[in-house]
């Protein structure tokens, strides 16, 4: 029996595997519009060489790390020349959910909320969670609302708030060390069989906003200076 195709994605294939886990196939497409790379838009835009091999390389780096630290992921293993990744089965929460820890007021939180906090401020590893909806713009949902509607328990609620705050400060930690300031950072969760939360999908430069010396380093960027 070999790997069959299950899901064709805007920058990753999904296949399952005979053992019952599942590859990911880091793809070199790209988000964007007109040409232009942009990690938040959603449909494919251009396709970078070699940008696949990046992604999965960074998300090799913190998922290694992550397990390492005893939080649940659905990291198995991965082969950066075939840019694939082996990871567990896990079903996503609802219909799509985006977990975003903020360190500094900035992009959408700072929108919201601009009446209330100055543009850049620090915040306390602040989590919020929106719901994937492109044509919805991804609305933004409370813990009480994820609890009535049934997406999670109260407590994988608690359990992704601080598994996030957690993952969190060592990509932050990692950022500092080379000179580099997280701002903030979007997760994907899952859950396994039993309803344990753990980390899915990828912890890549396009999930992220950092800065360096006050200026936003472009995702790209990101990914070469923190590998040089």
């Amino acid at each position: 029996m070999e790997k069959k195709l299950v899901y064709t994605g805007k920058t990753k294939n999904v296949y399952a595997l005979p053992n019952g886990n599942y590859e990911l196939l880091f793809k070199d497409d790209c988000t964007g519009t007109d040409g232009v790379f942009d990690p938040g838009a959603n449909s494919i835009g251009l396709s970078i060489a070699g940008v696949g091999r990046i992604n999965l390389r960074m998300s090799i780096y913190f998922f290694e790390k992550i397990n390492a630290a005893g939080i649940a992921t659905h990291f198995v293993s991965a082969d950066l020349d075939k840019t694939t990744m082996e990871v567990k089965s896990a079903k996503v929460f609802g219909k799509g959910l985006e977990v975003i820890c903020r360190y500094r007021a900035v992009g959408s939180f700072y929108r919201r909320y601009s009446d209330y906090i100055e543009e850049g401020a620090k915040l306390p590893a602040y989590v919020e969670m929106t719901f994937k909806n492109d044509a919805k713009g991804d609305p933004l949902v409370t813990e009480d609302g994820l609890v009535t509607l049934g997406v999670m328990t109260k407590k994988q609620y608690e359990d992704i708030r601080s598994m996030t705050q957690k993952i969190t400060a060592i990509v932050a930690d990692e950022m500092v060390k080379r000179g580099l300031e997280l701002y903030d950072i979007k997760f994907e969760f899952g859950y396994d069989a039993d309803g344990n939360v753990m980390l899915i999908d990828e912890i890549a430069s396009g999930n992220m906003r950092v800065y360096k010396d006050g200026k936003y380093v472009e995702p790209m960027e990101l990914s070469r200076l923190f590998f040089a």
